[in-house]
């Protein structure tokens, strides 16, 4: 590689370079058609770019949908700009120059990669590449045994090619990769043998079982993460997420330096054992309350759909048989037209057939306007039922009230310590910092004051998360219908078909009434329709 870097200048990935590439690859029958009108990379599922001559991947970001990529016998350096395939499953960097494993992050479909014959010395950032299943990495610079340990994260791993790198000098280096990668079925394009197998295991297993070991731990505490992240999702969907404990409570002190010292005060000490088990009281009751009226929430929203799609069906069957009764009609009319035995007995029959055309018009358009109310009504439902907001706003007023009564208890207690003071009547040794909060009556007024308003904010700002909600999906598209917001009460609208019934759950209906078209909106304003 370096030879050829020597003496050929360095080509980069352009747009000429790709768009000859995907011509080449074309079957010739095609291949006219492709020069003459081009082709969209996106459409571009396979693309070689082998012995071009390649200093540095670029320009690669318009194949999005690409499986299979060939950069194999050039003289890359670095693994970059990869990050927006992020469907490939076949990835060739064999014969290059890389010196570092980076750059694959996203590529998380990766099955088979190649990085054959380059000057690589470490096994490392793959992480993410969880879906690979062969890996050829031999004659690069990998020195040290251990490395292919790294190698265990990868479950679907059958195919290894190592051959070619200084550690296969090494004479236990066969039996040290089976042992520590027993899922490999192929190790150097050659079939791992049952005998070599049990030897390795043999050798090999004080060391393979500590890693077995910790391998299940970390596996349990995976799964252990994943069932709490699952919890979480679910509490999150029900705005009920850390009511469930003392969160909010631990919160609401996290950041209160004022309360950390007023603690110290005698007194104080009782008073913060009683306050935390009635807060979280009231929390574990809303949380038991939300996930409650989550699972009516879900219910009635399966309900709603259930009875859209019938309503919609309903609507539909009625149309078609409406439409197919006029095509009887239709046919017999035209019919009579073509054989009419006069002027005007065809005049007469066109007329029927104009007045048959505006009777399918009006029945249309009055299942239209059926259907649209129909759900108008389901949509008022459910978007007005109230379900959590009126108890959001009793749970913030019961911990207002224990807020405020306890800072009403904790200003006497404040006050009196501060006239004990004052008459050096105190026994405690209180910290520095806590004595000059006692200096005079305005500090320690406004350093329980401080304290109270700051849990004060943590309490509105958790009310304000329960009454107005927040978004838990984070989905985005161009479809964004008015009902699409995960707010309590509000259900989540899936892509409308292109149906005027459909399109009330998204809001074209009202615009229609609004004035921008539509049957049924005409109809209402007492206009005729032109569809």
């Amino acid at each position: 590689m370096s030879q050829l870097y020597d003496s050929i200048e360095p080509n980069i990935i352009d747009d000429e370079m790709v768009q000859k590439a995907v011509e080449e690859q074309c079957p010739e029958d095609i291949e006219k058609l492709v020069k003459r009108e081009g082709i969209n990379f996106k459409d571009v599922t396979e693309l070689q770019l082998s012995f071009r001559n390649i200093l540095q991947i670029d320009n690669l970001w318009q194949f999005e949908n690409l499986t299979k990529l060939q950069l194999d016998n050039n003289i890359i350096e670095r693994i970059e700009a990869l990050e927006s395939l992020v469907h490939l499953v076949w990835l060739d960097l064999s014969f290059n120059n890389i010196e570092v494993i980076e750059g694959l992050d996203t590529l998380v479909k990766l099955q088979d990669l190649s990085l054959y014959n380059n000057r690589i010395s470490k096994i490392e950032h793959m992480d993410t590449l969880h879906e690979l299943q062969i890996f050829s990495i031999g004659k690069n610079n990998l020195t040290t045994l251990e490395d292919v340990i790294y190698l265990r994260r990868f479950k679907n791993l059958r195919t290894l090619n190592l051959s070619g790198n200084p550690f296969c000098d090494d004479e236990q280096y066969m039996l040290f990769v089976v042992a520590h990668l027993p899922d490999l079925v192929y190790l150097d394009f050659k079939l791992v043998s049952d005998t070599t197998r049990e030897v390795a295991v043999l050798t090999y297993q004080d060391h393979t079982k500590p890693l077995e070991h910790e391998e299940a731990q970390a596996l349990a505490q995976l799964e252990e993460n994943q069932t709490k992240q699952k919890e979480l999702e679910y509490h999150k969907a029900a705005f009920v997420e850390y009511l469930n404990g003392s969160f909010l409570f631990d919160s609401m002190y996290a950041d209160d330096t004022e309360a950390a010292k007023l603690a110290h005060l005698p007194g104080v000490g009782d008073l913060l054992q009683a306050y935390p088990s009635w807060f979280v009281s009231v929390c574990e009751n809303l949380f038991n309350y939300g996930l409650k009226e989550y699972e009516k929430r879900e219910a009635e929203v399966s309900n709603f759909y259930e009875s859209l799609h019938e309503a919609l069906t309903a609507n539909q069957q009625e149309g078609r048989k409406i439409i197919l009764d006029f095509e009887n009609r239709n046919k017999r009319t035209l019919d009579e037209i073509h054989h009419a035995s006069s002027y005007d007995i065809a005049e007469s029959k066109q007329a029927e057939y104009k007045e048959d055309i505006l009777q399918l018009s009006e029945a249309l358009m009055t299942l239209e306007m059926l259907i649209s109310d129909q759900l108008e009504v389901r949509v008022k439902h459910i978007t007005e039922r109230p379900h959590i907001q009126n108890t959001g706003g009793h749970f913030a007023v019961a911990c207002r009230d224990l807020e405020n009564h306890h800072h009403e208890k904790l200003l006497e207690i404040s006050i009196t310590t501060l006239e004990k003071s004052v008459k050096n009547e105190l026994d405690e040794d209180l910290p520095d910092d806590v004595r000059m909060l006692l200096g005079d009556k305005t500090t320690i007024v406004n350093a329980v004051n401080a304290s109270h308003g700051s849990r004060l904010l943590k309490i509105d700002k958790r009310e304000s998360d329960i009454l107005t909600g927040r978004e838990i999906n984070g989905s985005t598209g161009a479809h964004t219908p008015p009902l699409a917001t995960a707010k309590r009460g509000v259900i989540n609208c899936p892509p409308c078909s292109v149906t005027a019934a459909a399109a009330l759950t998204c809001g074209q209906l009202r615009r229609n009434d609004a004035g921008q078209g539509g049957a049924a909106g005409a109809k209402r304003r007492g206009e005729r329709w032109e569809g």
